[in-house]
């Protein structure tokens, strides 16, 4: 097994970038969602579950992760997080309200709460972040930390819920064979991770549950299955369009879930072609 790619993040649900290495620490990819928008009508920080058109702009950094953001907008135009205007034209773009926040102190608990829902009804609210049909279940909620049911995000990060997401090209190979008339793009799943595990079929990943990997100069360790959600069947940038069969099989036969979540137990560096042991 050796790692195929890395994707770093660097706006929280929009598109990123194909990176050669990336150092990875305690809270995760370093630049990988360090930013994110902050919903100015209902308040909190919100990804595309909420604010779809998100995945239609995608994002990139100036220079390194210490820098400046530039997103792209639909029509090929961009905007840097430097701009003075830039709140204003991503709200044209998305149409609705918002303004570009970087990181805040984890101690900041008022930025990352959650949001005012759109139904007062608990579980309609949640069938509709997670688009679910009626006849489908929703994910088994205890897997993940218990503070993302007050705030949108673990404080101090822009992240759903773990550090890490890993994927391998096996699964991705067999959501395509699966699903023969739709386009599997790995940017729908926005893995941090893909793993080539050659002739492998399926979905090996699913076996490394409570395994620790050695990727690099790092170890993780594969901590849940990942639910998958609306963001799986939106639209992505003009080249892909929504797709709703792609969840509607990942529910279905797929328990839910694609790709696996993992912490970090000893922080490095990990890059394209690093051999992947599980330990």
């Amino acid at each position: 097994m050796h790692v195929d790619q890395i994707w770093q993040h660097p706006v929280k649900s929009m598109i990123g970038v194909r990176v050669a290495d990336a150092d990875v620490t305690a809270d995760g990819m370093v630049g990988d969602r360090w930013w994110a928008v902050r919903d100015e009508v209902r308040g909190g920080i919100r990804g595309a579950k909420k604010i779809g058109e998100l995945m239609k702009l995608s994002a990139r950094y100036v220079d390194g992760v210490d820098g400046a953001v530039e997103i792209e907008l639909p029509g090929g135009t961009s905007v840097r997080s430097s701009d003075p205007d830039v709140n204003a034209r991503i709200s044209e773009s998305l149409g609705h309200e918002v303004t570009l926040w970087p990181l805040q102190p984890r101690d900041d608990l008022d930025h990352y709460r959650r949001g005012a829902p759109d139904s007062t009804d608990i579980v309609e609210e949640l069938r509709n972040i997670f688009a679910r049909e009626e006849s489908e279940p929703l994910p088994d909620f205890t897997i993940f930390p218990p503070e993302i049911m007050e705030f949108e995000s673990p404080p101090g990060t822009y992240l759903d819920a773990f550090p890490l997401l890993v994927m391998t090209t096996a699964a991705l190979s067999a959501l395509q064979t699966e699903l023969s008339e739709s386009t599997i793009d790995v940017r729908r799943f926005r893995p941090n991770v893909v793993i080539d595990m050659g002739d492998e079929r399926g979905h090996p990943e699913f076996g490394w549950i409570g395994q620790r990997l050695g990727i690099g100069s790092a170890v993780i360790e594969i901590r849940e299955k990942c639910p998958r959600c609306v963001m799986v069947t939106r639209e992505i940038d003009g080249s892909l369009p929504e797709d709703r069969s792609i969840l509607r099989h990942i529910v279905r036969d797929l328990d839910q879930n694609v790709g696996v979540y993992a912490t970090v137990v000893t922080p490095g560096t990990m890059s394209e072609g690093d051999t992947v042991t599980v330990l």
